[in-house]
């Protein structure tokens, strides 16, 4: 299973809700293992083709047409760097004169916004003044016999250019007011960037690289961390493994426990009561789907691939385990084990892939591992490589070694049926 999710870079999105963090992180970083070596691959048969294609491009050079570099005195490319050529400005030059330019055009924008508020001020100003100015006049001479009307009229003309002056004098004023204004700020704003230029130059750059670099070295050093410890976990695991005689090798391991083809199993439930009587190979050719597609397909995957391997049995017995359950759903599996203590456990045929689920209760909830069972042995998915000749041999095996080093998961205490007859009797029938 694991091979195959390697090979197609895709897992399923409900296989993967099934997984746990740490499985889902060191299936990462097996994916992202594989994805750098296929990078590789590719790199290098680019780099192959590349230097084929060079070579053919040579022979052809003499008769096609093609593009020919400009070279110096020294054989080498011709290149020009500008800046560094005879006639040119130094970079220095040109930075400095690039940000006085800035220095004025942004002055010169922020003098033009305060002379319009200037304007519109000295406008309303003597707009004002005029109006009350002739509204006076209009008050008091209005009345007057005629004659004296032509003397308020050009009384009148005489103040609106006395005011026209002082209008024009305090333009003039403000336009000198604002240019002195412009020249200041356009040296404020030159120090201004040329320090932001220094200062970015030499800190926020480094910072911004600096900080994405700590991160990707927290990263990296996250998943390097994870995946070590899970080699260390592998390989103390293997030696218990070894040590104890549970690891499986190929496939002529299980032919010693393999049923008798016409040989007929008596089951007992729990209770010891009689269950049913099943024949452990069936008269029809079995070929397995890519996957799990119905309940009816993983009912006879299990009769004619699993039964045979004694998969749910107890060691040396013809009884089926008290943690062996059929097809059951996550949630019935965590209401199974809802009142149990931590380390309580069960295994469930999954829906997901060819082989098991193995539901655990912890102190703050439940964990659910997946048993890969597609080869010839039994081997959690991603976290346990260890290989197990029975499913058996991989639960007794983890009664006294942790699942995970992190979660110290040890199988302790195993949830049996709540149901008459038990959920596992299709898989029997």
């Amino acid at each position: 299973m694991l091979q195959q999710i390697l090979r197609d870079m895709y897992i399923d999105p409900e296989l993967l809700a099934e997984l746990n963090d740490e499985q889902k992180q060191i299936l990462f970083y097996k994916m992202r293992e594989e994805q750098l070596r296929r990078w590789k691959e590719r790199e290098e048969k680019a780099r192959m083709e590349e230097a084929v294609l060079r070579k053919t491009a040579r022979r052809k050079q003499s008769n096609g047409k093609h593009v020919q570099w400009l070279r110096g005195k020294d054989g080498e490319v011709w290149v020009w760097v500008m800046g560094e050529a005879p006639g040119d400005k130094p970079y220095e030059q040109i930075s400095e004169e690039l940000i006085a330019e800035r220095a004025r055009q942004q002055a010169q924008k922020e003098a033009e916004e305060l002379w319009r508020q200037k304007e519109a001020e000295i406008t309303k100003k003597f707009r004002d003044a005029m109006a009350q100015e002739k509204a006076r006049i209009v008050a008091e001479k209005w009345k007057i016999e005629i004659e004296d009307r032509k003397a308020a009229k050009l009384e009148e003309e005489k103040i609106q250019e006395e005011l026209k002056k002082r209008e024009e004098e305090e333009r003039q004023k403000g336009e000198e007011q604002i240019r002195q204004q412009e020249e200041i700020r356009a040296k404020e704003l030159y120090l201004s960037l040329k320090q932001a230029q220094q200062h970015s130059q030499h800190s926020d750059d480094d910072q911004e690289w600096e900080e994405q670099l700590r991160r990707s070295k927290a990263a990296d050093e996250e998943r390097s961390h994870k995946a070590r410890r899970a080699r260390d976990e592998y390989r103390r695991q293997s030696l218990r493994a070894i040590q104890k005689g549970r690891v499986a090798g190929l496939s002529n391991l299980f032919q010693g426990t393999s049923l008798n083809n016409v040989q007929e199993i008596k089951l007992n439930d729990d209770s010891g009561s009689p269950l049913l009587s099943l024949s452990a190979a069936s008269s029809n050719v079995w070929e397995r789907p890519s996957r799990p597609f119905s309940r009816d397909v993983i009912i006879r995957w299990f009769k004619e691939e699993q039964i045979p391997r004694r998969a749910g049995f107890e060691r040396n017995t013809s009884r089926i385990a008290q943690w062996f359950h059929g097809i059951i759903s996550r949630q019935e599996a965590e209401e199974l084990l809802m009142n149990k203590s931590e380390g309580a456990f069960l295994v469930r045929v999954s829906e997901k892939i060819w082989g098991y689920a193995l539901s655990y209760r912890q102190q703050s909830g439940f964990k659910h591992f997946l048993v890969d069972a597609s080869g010839d042995f039994y081997s959690f998915l991603g976290v346990d490589p260890n290989r197990h000749a029975t499913l058996t041999d991989l639960i007794d095996f983890h009664k006294e070694e942790i699942i995970t080093s992190s979660g110290g998961e040890l199988l302790l205490e195993p949830c049996g049926q709540q149901k008459n007859p038990p959920d596992y009797s299709p898989l029997f029938e």
